[in-house]
């Protein structure tokens, strides 16, 4: 396929400068439009310049009439206002008025609508209605309700006549299952209102040649198969999909995942976040943490639900009027039964249910009570004995409830089973016909919601205040203006304001030092005005209607210490209001806005915010990236603008949903890069703090104290981030994998070679087997370019980070995975190899004489201090194992490398097990960007 005709495109051009990454993405383009590609699939975070990399693809690369569609009408008018910074050439006869268009009546040479108004389906015309009641009485008989569809037509028409909301409601699910099935057979259009159809036959007259779709994650569903659907109608123009992320395609059909990906095809280009902070076209930021503990009551209901959980556990051991629960585990594990069957050994038992086999085993373990005859025994790894209660107790619960206690003949058990079920249902587990599936928690909606985290974010405001002064402009985000859907068994802890926006604000106003910031708040129903602003706010508000032309007369009604602004007109609308109180905060009449996700998402656009304070319950990286996005945009008025990104996280971590709270704020920065203490910019939880892992914050279980005081220190340290992220200096342009180490038992000691004078620190003992890692490797050809040294930097929390420098993507990762091995705890290592060090003792000699002569008296004793595992890539024959037992010996500590699974070597192992002279370090996994040179 050739490009769209630009015979009679006038002459547009950007007079401006573009980014680098910009320019990476024109040069793509143009490569893919010479070659007859039709599709650009590009993912850059906000505030990059999509919108002028989009124009100037059009303008000077596609050079044809474009449709822009964007998710709301605010992004919608942004492309709009963005064309002012193109210009035609002034010698053309092209009339200016002709350039864009808003309006879906009148297309001009690139015009702007927002998705809705190219896919409104139909609505309740005869023929949909006429298919959907068709759809109702089919239901109606399928489920026994109706006998004939004479009789469920009757049952249809007594709802119209007596309950006509219901009667609406229904019909309109069954128009959209209609509409919904047709889409996905190929069928959308045929299922739009008439204007959309309309308005996709104007665009089609206009000559469309380029679709452009701004924030295209959205198109998983009905927009997608609309769009999809009209591409031919519009005459297969080229296709640019623009986002801040990829889509999250859980939830979503696999038609529609399909459609997606053939639409927009592969992604062509990401811009990541780091690269436009790095480039200086976004602020530098630091995500920061405060963590908080249920209130007493709070507390109180998690530990009663925590409780009622083993005493039914203990109940079911110690019950003697049906098999006991341990018995039965017991049994179940010898008989290697799996529900109704028996496996022939154990291995097909393990294969076939490997969750219960691990969990059953270590019930038991935990209990004291030893493996039936022939069991194996569970190696006592890491990753075993740190699972929590609750993801055993549910494994071990959920087999005994589905193959004891239902499968009974006795109607007590099945009472049991019931009551067990509700227990493991308010902790997030459903207990279904098949197994388990993860269900909404009362607890760890209580831990979402905790009051806690209203009074940390005051904490957070009135640190960021006393190091910003009259420069902050803080914006606190929630899910919800009002928690919904509180159930009957937290009532009594969450009223129906418990974490939603109206808490928060209200919150605020209570405390002198937060109050004196005017907050605001702002919903999609509601503003809220601190009484101490409310004059001031109320004049500004009215100029400001006064000066963009708004129709609108305010007045405020009392609420409490709070004023609730309302406004009465045509115009009067979220569009307008969010506007208009967006621009009084950039003005700094209020520091503090108080608001919804919904509102201050996606779209949302005020770059004079420094401080952020995330308190949804949102994880997704679509909404997530959305929403950081709005903090670090560039500030022209505070050049060296460093954005501070809060979570407040609620942690219990002794009870079995403690860490619910936590397990969030880690999947919400899954896919987040931030810049870390040793100047990384590293993707995950951990570059808020190396402490931080995907399973649990490591060493704030006893208290959260020094962790907050560290967060709430970095409010003073902007200066320190900015330079952390050395903006302007080159750097690794993809992630390195890296590993980061906190070596744990077996210190000390001096290296045990001769005339060494320094004892091993973590750091030169890291470094030194390391070495011996990297050096193996080359030997052994697995590190093909010889490239990179290895190189170590400090990190908060006594941890050292370790990688490989100048090195391929897949020597690194071979090496990290090597390194973790053999630092890191054992689990069922193929070799293993011991490593010795030196003691120094002072004799009589030594202490009699002074200084330098009395070293010579002392007395070295040498001893092993630890049992490692030979890397598995390193331990596959024992050639292999030879040249890292060299290597060892040259760089650690004389030793030979044993095989562990019999004789010597497994004896060794279980000596050194015994006696703990095995590594409990631990160590993270990191994907990272960083400097050139390290």
């Amino acid at each position: 396929m050739t490009r769209p005709s630009q015979d009679s495109f006038p002459p547009i051009r950007f007079p401006g400068e573009l980014r680098p990454s910009q320019r990476d993405v024109v040069d793509i383009a143009r490569e893919q439009l010479d070659r007859g590609e039709r599709r650009l699939h590009i993912v850059a975070p906000p505030g990059s310049g999509k919108t002028i990399l989009g124009l100037y693809l059009w303008a000077e690369c596609v050079q044809t009439p474009a449709l822009v569609l964007s998710p709301n009408s605010a992004i919608q008018m942004q492309w709009a206002a963005r064309t002012e910074l193109f210009s035609v050439d002034e010698h053309h006869e092209f009339p200016t008025s002709q350039l864009v268009s808003t309006d879906t009546q009148t297309p001009r040479l690139l015009t702007s609508l927002t998705y809705q108004s190219v896919t409104l389906p139909r609505r309740g015309d005869d023929g949909l209605d006429a298919v959907a009641t068709n759809r109702w009485i089919e239901r109606l008989i399928d489920k026994g309700q109706a006998d004939d569809p004479d009789e469920a037509l009757v049952w249809i028409d007594d709802l119209l006549r007596n309950n006509p909301d219901y009667h609406a409601e229904r019909l309109s699910a069954f128009r959209k299952e209609v509409r919904d099935e047709a889409a996905l057979d190929g069928e959308a259009l045929g299922m739009l209102h008439a204007s959309s159809r309309a308005t996709l036959q104007r665009i089609r007259e206009a000559g469309v040649g380029l679709v452009i779709l701004d924030e295209c994650h959205h198109l998983l569903g009905h927009w997608g198969r609309v769009l999809a659907d009209a591409h031919d109608l519009l005459d297969t123009p080229v296709i640019f999909g623009l986002t801040a992320t990829p889509p999250d395609t859980s939830g979503k059909t696999e038609e529609d995942v399909e459609r997606y990906r053939e639409y927009f095809g592969p992604v062509d280009y990401e811009v990541p976040v780091p690269a436009v902070v790095k480039d200086g076209f976004l602020a530098p930021y630091q995500d920061l943490a405060y963590f908080v503990r249920p209130t007493a009551d709070e507390l109180q209901f998690i530990a009663s639900v925590d409780e009622q959980l083993h005493v039914l556990v203990e109940e079911f051991c110690q019950q003697d009027r049906t098999e006991p629960l341990a018995d039965w585990v017991a049994r179940v594990l010898a008989e290697r039964r799996l529900g109704t069957t028996l496996a022939g050994d154990w291995r097909e038992f393990e294969r076939r249910d490997p969750a219960f086999a691990v969990c059953g085993r270590l019930f038991l373990r935990r209990r004291n009570q030893a493996l039936p005859n022939g069991v194996p025994r569970l190696d006592r790894v890491t990753r075993h004995d740190e699972m929590q209660d609750l993801e055993l107790l549910g494994t071990v619960l959920d087999r005994y409830i589905r193959h004891r206690l239902r499968r009974s003949d006795d109607p007590a058990d099945h009472a049991l089973a019931e009551q067990a079920i509700s227990e493991l249902r308010l902790l997030g587990i459903q207990v279904t016909e098949t197994g388990t599936q993860p269900c909404a928690s009362p607890v760890a909606r209580v831990m979402a919601y905790s009051h806690s985290k209203t009074d940390a974010a005051r904490e957070i405001l009135k640190a960021e205040h006393a190091a910003l002064g009259d420069d902050l402009r803080a914006v606190i985000v929630t899910d919800y203006e009002k928690t919904s859907a509180v159930t009957a068994d937290i009532s009594h802890l969450l009223d129906d304001e418990a974490g939603g926006a109206v808490a928060v604000f209200k919150s605020l106003l209570r405390d002198e030092e937060t109050d004196a910031l005017d907050p605001v708040l702002v919903t999609g129903s509601t503003v809220l005005v601190d009484d101490d602003l409310a004059d001031a706010f109320l004049d500004a508000s009215v100029e400001w209607l006064r000066e963009n032309g708004y129709d609108v007369a305010l007045e405020y009604h009392d609420r409490e210490e709070f004023h609730q602004l309302v406004g009465s007109g045509a115009d009067w609308a979220p569009r307008v209001y969010v506007h208009m109180v967006t621009e009084l905060f950039q003005q700094g009449l209020t520091r503090c806005l108080v608001g919804t996700r919904g509102l201050l998402g996606e779209g949302w656009d005020a770059n004079r915010i420094n401080v952020l304070v995330d308190l949804t319950c949102v994880t997704t990286s679509m909404t997530v990236n959305q929403l950081r996005g709005r903090s670090i945009r560039l500030d022209p008025l505070q050049p060296e603008k460093v954005a501070n990104n809060w979570d407040v996280v609620c942690i219990a971590p002794e009870f079995a949903k403690g860490l619910d709270d936590y397990d969030r704020f880690c999947r919400k920065h899954k896919t987040i890069f931030g810049v870390t203490d040793d100047g990384a910019i590293e993707k995950g939880v951990g570059h808020v703090h190396a402490a931080f892992t995907e399973l649990e914050p490591e060493g704030v279980e006893g208290s959260t104290a020094a962790l907050n005081a560290d967060m709430l220190a970095r409010v003073d340290r902007r200066a320190d981030a900015r330079a952390a992220w050395r903006i302007g200096e080159p750097y690794h342009p993809e992630p390195v994998r890296t590993l980061e180490v906190k070596l744990g038992g077996g210190g000390g000691g001096f290296p045990p070679f001769p005339g060494t004078q320094t004892e091993w620190t973590d750091g030169t003992l890291t470094a030194a087997i390391s070495e011996a890692v990297l050096a193996a490797l080359r030997e052994a050809g697995l590190n093909v370019s010889g490239r990179g040294n290895v190189h170590l930097s400090d990190r908060d929390g006594g941890y050292l980070r370790v990688f490989l420098e100048q090195a391929t993507e897949e020597e690194s990762s071979l090496f990290s995975e090597a390194l973790q091995e053999a630092i890191g705890p054992i689990d069922r290592p193929r070799y293993v190899i011991p490593r010795n060090v030196d003691h120094i003792e002072e004799t009589l000699l030594s202490r009699l004489l002074p200084g330098v002569v009395g070293r010579y008296f002392r007395r070295s004793r040498r001893k092993m201090a630890m049992l490692h595992a030979v890397p598995g890539v390193l331990a596959k024959n024992r050639g292999l194992v030879d040249i890292y037992q060299k290597h060892w010996n040259q760089h650690v500590s004389p030793g030979e490398a044993l095989f562990a699974h019999r004789g010597a070597g497994e004896e060794l192992l279980q000596q050194c097990r015994r006696e703990q002279l095995v590594p409990d370090s631990r160590t993270h996994e990191k994907e990272a960007f960083l400097p050139q040179g390290g």
